[in-house]
């Protein structure tokens, strides 16, 4: 991770219009630090987890890595270099209120149609719990996606 002091920082983890695609690019000359960068950063997440959906879409070009994802990479250790601070930190707010902020995108993978659902959870405003799954059926409307 020594090249995150060489490089310009970035505000989100990921770009949101981005789509990525099976080998959609040129395939990489060193493919071994690619994955190696995505361990680290899959570890990364258990701390921040900020991270962790960017890091979820570039996990899965792991068997073929082309520049495309490369530069999502890139982009993350951009992000971490601009927010080192980032981190859990549970702060006693005086409350003990629950909320939970499910969430769903109907067809978001570009390459198979299968859409991803996740949920947060939050006790005093602290997080406490997080988790993002692609679904295994496709679906043909966004009512099957929340069901």
């Amino acid at each position: 991770m020594r090249l995150v002091c060489l490089i310009v920082a970035q505000v989100t983890p990921m770009d949101p219009n981005m789509k990525f695609l099976p080998c959609h690019g040129e395939p990489l000359k060193d493919p071994i630090r690619y994955c190696r960068r995505v361990r680290r950063l899959n570890y990364l997440t258990v701390t921040r987890l900020d991270i962790t959906f960017a890091v979820s879409v570039v996990s899965q070009f792991l068997n073929a890595p082309c520049d495309s994802p490369q530069g999502a990479v890139m982009r993350i250790l951009k992000y971490i270099k601009n927010a080192p601070g980032h981190r859990l930190l549970y702060e006693n707010k005086g409350n003990a209120k629950i909320a939970y902020y499910p969430n769903v995108d109907w067809a978001g993978s570009p390459s198979d149609k299968r859409s991803t659902s996740g949920y947060c959870v939050l006790i005093g405003g602290n997080l406490i719990s997080c988790k993002s799954k692609k679904q295994n059926t496709i679906v043909r409307s966004s009512i099957e996606v929340e069901y």
